[in-house]
């Protein structure tokens, strides 16, 4: 009789082991997931900086070359009312 109680604490014991290993295994995947996906937004956050820093690199460039050449004139005041055209929004 003492091997039966002995036997169904044992598995008892055996089955708490079990169900805290796959806890803990559950709890990884979760963990590793989160981190894996962080590593991908940091990696997408550096490239677009360093698309940002080209844009701007590109952007100074022509500002200092706009700088450079002589103003235009301003356009007829047909041109203008005729680009506002464009700007007002249809519904």
């Amino acid at each position: 009789m003492n091997e039966l109680v002995s036997g169904g604490e044992s598995l008892v014991s055996l089955a708490a082991i079990a169900l805290s290993a796959l806890m803990a295994l559950l709890a990884w995947f979760f963990v590793n997931r989160a981190s894996v996906r962080a590593s991908e937004q940091i990696r997408l956050l550096e490239a677009l900086l360093e698309e940002q820093k080209r844009q701007n690199q590109l952007l100074r460039r022509l500002a200092e070359r706009g700088a450079d050449s002589p103003r235009q004139t301003a356009p007829d005041d047909d041109e203008q009312t005729s680009d506002l055209i464009h700007l007002v929004a249809e519904r």
